[in-house]
């Protein structure tokens, strides 16, 4: 008995139809499974993520992308710290000024009241300290509107001569200005002292008023420095004794690593300008410059304002020296600028406060112009010394492992006034 022939393609099999329809399941099942690759190990469920996806299914977020959202958050915080601590002390300014006021008052004459402690109790070498120094100061001012009094014939005739002078001088090439203009500018200069003049008056009362607030100013710094020259270091411990025990040894690095910041650049500052002053003194006294003695004080304080103050005392001692003496010697003023421009900020500066402070230029000139633009004069002054006291507390703080800035810099490079 011969066996049945397997069916041709394309015939049916009427004996097993259900064979026939099972190896056709199996074959389209292998058709439908072979364009899937195996799926990566690692991933749940077994099925690779989606483009653009991490290993969740969550959204791939570049490292890059990542590291700077977590720091922008943080610089939002410490940005809204900083606005809340500022507009704090700008409803306050006059005690913040006077706290400031008093520190320097102490950096300056807390050496002094140590040396006379070895001879006097503490309470008499604070009190001859400060009388002294107010007796320095008094004296200074009283020489000062001394020589502004007994030159104050001379300087009305020399400033009148001068004007006519530099009248003169303007109609000459190649500058070639019409005389009329002059007398024009003034008429109407006097014109605007006349029509004004309430103004002018209210704005002097206002004044008065700004006088006397300077002056409570001063007197709340100077009661202040009493007790911090006395027992200044008594009172910073018992402030770091109410800290938790945690923060407390923290605290006390940083308030000391700031502190010796601090004394340095004030000493530092005030030696700069004294010895700018001297200079300037004796450069205009050579020269014949009218007032040398009152423009040698405002160097001396100009000096305070790093990198901007000193030019600018400096230009007001050549216009009175153009209104005096006549172009010439106000040329040489402005070579005078040049020249203790150089001597301060190549020489000065980096021998007198390399050690204290260690700033780069470009970080000074932005501390002092944001200082400016935040809170005027004082905060141009302010500014440096803030910058350089947090960096110091930085620096004190940071960890011992964490690599720092190299310790000597370059002559020229990292030191800033």
């Amino acid at each position: 008995m011969s066996r049945p022939s397997h069916p041709q393609s394309g015939d049916t099999d009427p004996v097993a139809p259900s064979a026939g329809r099972g190896h056709r399941i199996r074959k389209a099942s292998r058709r439908a499974l072979r364009g899937f690759a195996p799926a990566p190990a690692g991933y749940p469920g077994g099925r690779p993520p989606a483009s653009g996806s991490g290993p969740g299914g969550e959204p791939r977020v570049f490292p890059a992308l990542r590291t700077a959202a977590a720091y922008a958050w943080r610089i939002l915080v410490v940005g809204a710290l900083v606005y809340a601590v500022f507009s704090v002390l700008g409803r306050f300014h006059e005690i913040a000024v006077a706290v400031f006021l008093g520190l320097v008052i102490t950096a300056m004459l807390r050496p002094v009241t140590d040396l006379l402690s070895r001879f006097l109790p503490r309470p008499l070498a604070v009190a001859v300290t400060l009388l002294g120094s107010i007796v320095l100061a008094v004296g200074v001012l009283a020489l000062v509107g001394g020589a502004v009094a007994g030159e104050r014939a001379g300087l009305d005739r020399e400033f009148r001569e001068g004007v006519d002078r530099i009248e003169h001088w303007l109609q000459r090439p190649p500058f070639r200005l019409n005389p009329e203009a002059l007398t024009d500018v003034q008429s109407r200069i006097g014109e605007f002292l006349s029509s004004h003049r309430s103004t002018l008056i209210s704005t002097a009362v206002s004044g008065a008023g700004r006088l006397v607030e300077v002056l409570t100013v001063f007197a709340l710094a100077l009661f202040s420095s009493v007790f911090f020259i006395h027992s200044g270091d008594r009172q910073w411990g018992w402030f770091c004794d109410q800290l938790p025990p945690t923060a407390r040894e923290r605290v006390m690095i940083g308030g000391r690593a700031a502190w010796r910041t601090f004394t340095g650049y004030t000493h530092g500052i005030v030696l700069v300008a004294a010895i700018n002053a001297i200079l300037v003194g004796v450069a205009l006294f050579v020269l014949g410059v009218p007032l040398a003695v009152p423009l040698a004080l405002l160097e001396f304080f100009a000096a305070f304002i790093p990198l901007i103050g000193s030019p600018i005392a400096l230009a007001v001692a050549a216009v009175v020296a153009l209104a005096a003496k006549g172009p010439l010697i106000a040329a040489m003023v402005v070579a005078l600028i040049v020249i203790i421009g150089q001597i301060e900020g190549h020489l000065l500066h980096p021998i007198v406060m390399s050690w204290a402070v260690r700033l780069h230029p470009v970080v000074v000139a932005f501390s002092v112009i944001g200082g400016a633009v935040a809170a005027g004069v004082m905060g141009a002054v302010v500014a440096v010394p803030l910058v350089s006291v947090l960096w110091s507390v930085h620096q004190a703080l940071r960890p011992a492992g964490e690599p720092g800035p190299p310790r000597n810099p370059a002559p020229g490079k990292g030191r800033g006034s």
